[in-house]
């Protein structure tokens, strides 16, 4: 438990390993890049809020265009809100991590929003982007993965599509814990094959400030 009290802190090489992938090619895979002790805790408190019903069915679409759709997307949400220690340590990874992309790449990152999805047995989403070119402000999308020991044959693979090419895989993401995902919200189809376990994982993005005026960070 003291490297979960421990700040968070990861390592500079694989900062920099992420920040080449994300010019290279847009996107980044790294295994083992978040702490074990770290994932194991928040792959708990994921359970005890899936066991205790707190979960979200969650949706498409923001706003007034905001539906459940079980055939597009069957997982359930919880946003971090930095309720617990672990929510603290994982967000404040994201922090160093804003930082250096800011430093690096000059994007202008303002803020990062994230939520805990827990896909059970048959659940999918189906392909999609997750910021659409001049209508949103994520830059930037996150995923974490939490299940320990993910067998080969459990499914629930994100797939990511190249950008100039939507049929064309580039990558297929085992949710194993400790595997990290960064890609551009706006360029990279992705979608998330059907999962024959629960599946758990923090999805997350960075977002540059929309505000309007006098209006801070409007609805978008």
């Amino acid at each position: 438990m003291s490297a979960l009290l421990d700040p968070a802190a990861l390592p500079r090489e694989r900062l920099a390993e992420l920040v080449d992938a994300l010019v290279d090619q847009g996107w980044y895979v790294g295994e083992g890049f978040l702490p074990a002790v770290l994932c194991a805790t928040l792959h708990r408190e994921l359970e005890a809020l899936a066991e205790h019903r707190a979960l979200e069915n969650a949706g498409i679409g923001r706003g007034r265009e905001h539906a459940l759709r079980r055939d597009i997307r069957g997982d359930a949400i919880h946003w971090l809100d930095r309720e617990s220690l672990a929510q603290r340590r994982y967000l404040d990874a994201m922090g160093e991590l804003q930082q250096a992309l800011n430093q690096a790449l000059f994007l202008g990152l303002f803020e990062y929003e994230a939520h805990f999805a827990h896909y059970p047995p048959g659940a999918f989403y189906r392909k999609h982007l997750d910021s659409f070119r001049g209508r949103a402000n994520r830059v930037i999308s996150t995923v974490g993965y939490l299940n320990p020991g993910w067998p080969e044959d459990g499914g629930g693979e994100m797939v990511l599509f190249a950008a100039d090419a939507p049929e064309r895989e580039m990558a297929r993401v085992r949710p194993e814990a400790g595997t990290f995902a960064c890609f551009l919200a706006e360029h990279v189809p992705h979608e998330v094959l059907p999962t024959r376990l629960p599946r758990a994982s923090i999805a997350g993005w960075f977002r540059r400030n929309a505000s309007l005026g006098r209006v801070v960070d409007p609805a978008r």
